[in-house]
This record gives C-alpha cells, sequence and structure tokens, in this order.
C-alpha cells in the first residue's frame, strides 16, 4: 500500500493495515450506495412510493460515511481507492439482480447487503481495536449503529410478506 508522510503517531504498520481494510470496507459502502440506488429507481408495485422514497434514504445516509471512511484512510497516510474500476473489483457484496422489480424483492436484496456490510463493518471494530486504533474504531463503531438502523428500516417492510 502506498503512503505519505504524515506526524499520525500510529505506527506505520498499523495505519497499512488499516487502510487495507478501510479501502474494503469504501468500496462495500460505494457499493452499497449504489445497490440503494438501483433498488430505489427499480422498484414497482403496491407500496412503489413507500419503497421507492426508502430505498433513496438508505442511499442519502451513507455518503457522509462514505466520506468519513475515504477521509480517514488519507489521514492515517494512506490513499482511499474508490474509482468504480477499484469498487468492482474489490467490493464484498453479490452483483445487485438487475432482473427484480417488486418490492418484496429489492428489500430482500437491499436487506442482506446492508446486513452483510454490517458484519463486515463489526469485524473490523475490532480489528481496527486489537491494532490501537481507536479513532478507526469510533468511526465505524458510527457506521455500525447507521446500518443496523438502515437494517431495521428495510427489514420492518419485510414483516407477514
Amino acid at each position: 500500500m502506498s503512503t505519505h508522510p504524515t506526524r499520525n503517531n500510529l505506527d506505520l504498520e498499523v495505519r497499512k493495515q488499516v487502510a487495507v481494510f478501510l479501502n474494503e470496507r469504501l468500496a462495500d459502502l460505494l457499493d452499497l450506495a449504489m445497490q440503494a440506488k438501483q433498488a430505489h429507481w427499480n422498484v414497482k408495485g403496491s407500496c412503489f412510493i413507500s419503497l421507492h422514497e426508502l430505498f433513496d434514504s438508505v442511499a442519502g445516509v451513507l455518503p457522509s460515511f462514505i466520506d468519513e471512511v475515504a477521509e480517514r484512510i488519507v489521514a492515517l497516510g494512506g490513499i482511499a481507492e474508490g474509482t468504480l474500476a477499484t469498487v468492482a473489483s474489490r467490493t464484498s457484496l453479490p452483483p445487485y439482480p438487475t432482473d427484480i422489480s417488486s418490492g418484496a424483492e429489492h428489500l430482500e436484496a437491499i436487506s442482506d447487503a446492508i446486513a452483510d456490510v454490517g458484519k463486515r463493518v463489526r469485524a473490523d471494530i475490532g480489528r481496527a481495536g486489537d491494532l490501537g486504533d481507536e479513532g478507526t474504531a469510533d468511526l465505524l463503531t458510527g457506521l455500525s449503529r447507521e446500518l443496523d438502523k438502515q437494517l431495521w428500516f428495510v427489514e420492518s417492510h419485510l414483516i407477514g410478506e
């Protein structure tokens, strides 16, 4: 991993390790935002407007966290790798199904994606803490809470489905 000079007193190897997994989460978050927009644009059915707005809301909360993760990478001396090509090759999420249109199908797909990213973020909280990077652990804790909240909002529409 390329680094740039910084006076940050975390050990260089710690900063490198953290930047690697933060770049993985950056790819996941950028992909998740685009998956939520895919659902927003393509949902059909009797609950169209509420789901259209829900998926837009999910996509809408992610940019501030995407920015925080990217800026943390750079603050640690790394390079935030958020190009479309990098995201496509690095995301841990499966490709979003483009052949679905019903609200229930989109709710399932977005719930799965949010849960997957949330699981990885929680693992990274522990990794950051174990490495002594409490700043990153704190950032990821806030992200984890927001992902849990968004998962709750989306999954709540699946009750009784």
